[in-house]
């Protein structure tokens, strides 16, 4: 890689383009470039994380508070990818900006670069998102000013903002419910020949902490309890393996409360689980004066690796856990790296990358619930549709990129929005106003907010067979009055509705149905579809020009919403 252009995150990336001549640049925004000198290096010459986290945190901070107008303390930085270590000598450069406000706390994102002076290439090294919240004044609790994206890439973070701060807090859930599923899902406790005992890994550590660990706030600087938290992971990994480790990832860092000048700062860690390239290792820090107890102030997981010569992963000992907690927190490790791969898979790809199709089952429900409505919100922020015709105030919109057709259709309806929300969420009534929907029937009602349908549809050609297809539908209310209802659409597969004989099985890639309240009277309806192979023979002559029945299914679906605008039937699919 050259250039950040060639990242492998692009939606990120987008982040920190500057866009427009007119000399804009986010009000939030912070840089910081830092030479890699001795004194921040390990002893393979490499930038130590811990010393790369405090930057980013304190970069991050600064933003945080740019914004808010006053201090602000760092609540949680959200899971971490490191992509390259960085030698001494190069340049790090960390950008961080706000990307929205909620009511006391923001998410601020981070991108890190590297960058050789003497070949001036420049490659990604890392990107992470973190929490902040406003300190009370004494004024009282602070309400923050809202972030006003003006760029096409700042309203797309700010839109998905709101639903990775709902990943966050339904993070532990997630875990709880994996690790009380079966264990067809983690497979059994294995135990290995000539595995290293656990307890041989574990570390503690104490540190106190004095006025140049604090911040100015005179709290202990976040980004230095990560650090200390960083060297004593890495302290239980080489245990294990007898050799130098490379911190590859770190699950989120949660504060849970504050720590101050004067505390003891009590680090442990211990390897959890190693796997064959690969281990994890739990790491805490909990704080104490004099006789109090104990206060837990930071957890986190973090996955090491051990390079060879040719920077390659070697295979890692395996752990033999101890009794009960160890055996406990073995089985977690397990439980993570699912989540981790199933994050990977299914949020972390290109959409390019992913196939239409993504195995369903209740572990990684979140993760693609999260998938299907990014998607579509990345489509609701781009700016370049280009409009393709018009009839009875029905808009027919297509974009092209990356080979990929995109289409949406647009209108205005006077019916409020939560209601029209209600009425196009339960899929089953579309067949009232849609003529391409035959039948749509509930196979797994997996929440309050997620659905899977079967839904056939008729042949294009005379004498063909149907189509069928297996749809998650993912449905979100606004945040706040900045974001519209969602109503997301994407394939799926279930081992028990396999594709039969009498259909061909049709994929969706990106569908859906954004939702704005224009006013308490009319709403403004956009149907988003990526056209995949299945959907594009249906809407392939309007495209075209030669035919509209866009519209006359739209003013259909514009007719159902307004005939049943005042009907209590306009409940989720959960309620009926």
């Amino acid at each position: 890689m050259t250039s950040k252009g060639k990242c492998a995150d692009a939606a990120l990336d987008l982040l920190f383009i500057e866009e427009g001549d007119d000399g804009y640049r986010n009000p939030t925004e912070l840089k910081m470039s830092q030479i890699v000198l001795p004194c921040h290096a390990n002893h393979c010459g490499e930038l130590s994380v811990g010393q790369l986290l405090k930057w980013m945190d304190s970069t991050a901070c600064l933003s945080a508070e740019r914004h808010a107008g006053c201090s602000c303390v760092t609540a949680s930085v959200d899971d971490i990818h490191f992509e390259h270590t960085i030698g001494v000598g190069k340049v790090v450069n960390i950008i961080a900006k706000v990307n929205r406000a909620f009511t006391s706390s923001m998410e601020v994102g981070i991108l890190v670069d590297c960058e050789d002076l003497y070949t001036d290439r420049q490659w990604k090294v890392c990107h992470a998102f973190a929490t902040f919240v406003a300190r009370r004044t004494e004024a009282g609790k602070v309400q923050l000013k809202q972030v006003l994206p003006r760029t096409q890439a700042e309203q797309m973070e700010y839109s998905l903002a709101a639903e990775r701060r709902r990943m966050r807090l339904i993070h532990a859930e997630i875990m709880n419910d994996l690790l009380s599923s079966s264990t067809a899902q983690l497979g059994e406790f294995q135990e290995f020949q000539g595995a290293v005992p656990a307890e041989r890994t574990r570390v503690e550590s104490v540190e106190l902490v004095l006025p140049p660990h604090a911040n100015h706030q005179v709290s202990t600087f976040g980004g230095q309890i990560m650090a200390w938290m960083e060297n004593v992971a890495t302290i239980a990994a080489s245990r294990l393996c007898k050799a130098h480790p490379t911190l590859r990832s770190i699950d989120m860092f949660h504060f849970r409360g504050p720590s101050h000048i004067g505390d003891r700062l009590v680090l442990k860690a211990i390897v959890n689980n190693s796997f064959k390239h690969s281990m994890e290792v739990g790491v805490c820090a909990e704080a104490y004066q004099g006789g109090e107890p104990l206060r837990h102030i930071n957890s986190a997981f973090m996955t090491f690796e051990v390079l060879d010569e040719d920077r390659k992963p070697r295979t890692i000992p395996r752990i033999r856990p101890e009794p009960v907690d160890g055996k406990r927190r073995y089985q977690e490790a397990v439980a993570r790296k699912k989540i981790r791969l199933d994050r990977k898979y299914i949020i972390s790809c290109k959409q390019t990358e992913v196939p239409l199709s993504v195995p369903w089952d209740p572990s990684n429900q979140m993760y693609l619930s999260f998938n299907n409505v990014t998607a579509l919100k990345l489509m609701d922020t781009r700016n370049n549709w280009v409009l393709t015709s018009e009839k009875n105030k029905v808009r027919l919109y297509t974009l092209e990129e990356n080979h990929v057709l995109c289409f949406k259709v647009e209108m205005h309806v006077s019916v409020p929005a939560e209601q029209t929300f209600h009425l196009l969420s339960d899929l089953r009534r579309r067949k009232e106003w849609d003529r391409i929907y035959e039948e749509c029937e509930v196979i797994i009602q997996a929440d309050e907010e997620d659905t899977l349908y079967r839904v056939t549809t008729p042949s294009v050609s005379k004498g063909g067979k149907g189509q069928d297809f297996i749809l998650l539908a993912s449905r979100r209310k606004p945040c706040d009055t900045r974001d519209p209802y969602l109503i997301a659409l994407r394939s799926v597969t279930l081992p028990t509705h396999l594709p039969t004989e009498d259909y061909t099985r049709g994929e969706v890639l990106c569908a859906g149905f954004s939702i704005w309240e224009e006013s308490s009277a009319v709403t403004k309806i956009t149907y988003y579809n990526q056209a995949t192979p299945g959907i594009l023979p249906y809407i392939s002559t309007d495209i075209a020009g030669l035919s509209s029945s866009f519209s006359s299914i739209f003013s259909a679906c514009r007719d159902f919403l307004e005939a049943n605008k005042d009907s209590l039937a306009a409940l989720p699919p959960s309620a009926l």
